[in-house]
């Protein structure tokens, strides 16, 4: 299998759509990358792939090689930096134009994620994140299978499950819940997405959507709960214009000043977000990962 030289395999799921999991699933790589972790994004949300749209490489294409199909690169290493190298794989490569739609019953889309674990060449990874679509369906289903039958002892850390605040949100993830626990995959925690909303234009973090039903609903499994997210539009313009954030005098975002902050322009996708103020949000919670695995004898910091 090419996952050999895959340290970790985290999977990003959800019973909803909407939440946020290609959001999170990028900045949850991007923090692992600046914490030296060598990362790979692997999407397997074949019918609305959104991985290459996030990282501005929707016009990329794979190569094949003698080893399989080689990673899209989103980042080399900068040592100097303390950044790690990151790459991704996804449907969308493949497709001839970004809007071309995938319609694909049951058996193919199966055949296609077990191709997607079986012949992409990762080489050495410290994390492997899977981008997953919502529910609990034919994807779902050959992700565990392939995973749980072959992957070597441990090697599966578990899932990171995204939730909203809503009720109709916890309802539906609660579903997802019960899906790791029928298939045995360990469950790392829950991130309640959209968790407020950072003006951009002052220093107000309003709670559109309410909070903590993520919270709630992580009692009531029993575990862990990995942190909240606001909704931030300079991460938005981060991610669809390229443009670095840069806040209000007075901006608050979970405790922390961020407001008034210079930056240069230019630089690397993953250089920008550290100046977002997500980032210490998604460098606690990818070190809140880090940390499961390590207390258990796996991973590395």
């Amino acid at each position: 299998m090419s996952l050999d030289n895959v340290g970790q395999i985290v999977l990003v799921l959800s019973g909803k759509g909407g939440v946020g999991k290609s959001s999170i699933t990028t900045q949850l790589a991007l923090s692992l990358s600046l914490l030296n972790q060598k990362t790979g994004i692997l999407d397997i949300d074949l019918t609305g792939p959104s991985i290459p749209h996030l990282f501005s490489l929707s016009s990329a294409k794979v190569t094949q090689a003698p080893g399989g199909w080689l990673p899209v690169p989103i980042h080399a290493a900068n040592e100097n930096e303390g950044i790690a190298e990151l790459n991704c794989m996804s449907l969308g490569f493949l497709l001839r134009e970004r809007g071309d739609a995938v319609v694909w019953r049951g058996p193919k889309k199966t055949a296609m994620v077990r191709q997607f674990l079986n012949d992409v060449a990762w080489g050495s990874l410290d994390y492997l994140l899977v981008d997953t679509p919502p529910g609990t369906s034919d994807e779902h289903i050959a992700l565990a299978e392939t995973l749980l039958r072959s992957a070597r002892a441990g090697q599966l850390a578990g899932a990171v499950v995204v939730t909203t605040p809503q009720a109709v949100a916890t309802a539906d993830v609660r579903k997802e819940l019960n899906f790791c626990k029928k298939t045995g995959i360990p469950v790392l925690g829950v991130v309640e997405n959209m968790s407020g909303f950072v003006c951009p234009h002052c220093s107000e973090c309003t709670y559109i959507f309410s909070s903590g039903g993520g919270k709630a609903m992580a009692e009531e499994f029993g575990v862990r709960f990995l942190g909240t997210v606001p909704v931030d539009p300079q991460f938005v313009a981060l991610v669809e214009e390229g443009r670095r954030p840069v806040y209000p005098v007075g901006t608050r975002v979970a405790g922390r000043e961020v407001g008034g902050v210079e930056a240069p322009e230019g630089g690397l996708l993953v250089e920008k977000y550290r100046d977002c103020s997500l980032c210490p949000i998604f460098e606690g919670i990818a070190r809140e990962v880090i940390g499961i695995r390590t207390s258990a004898g796996n991973g590395k910091v």
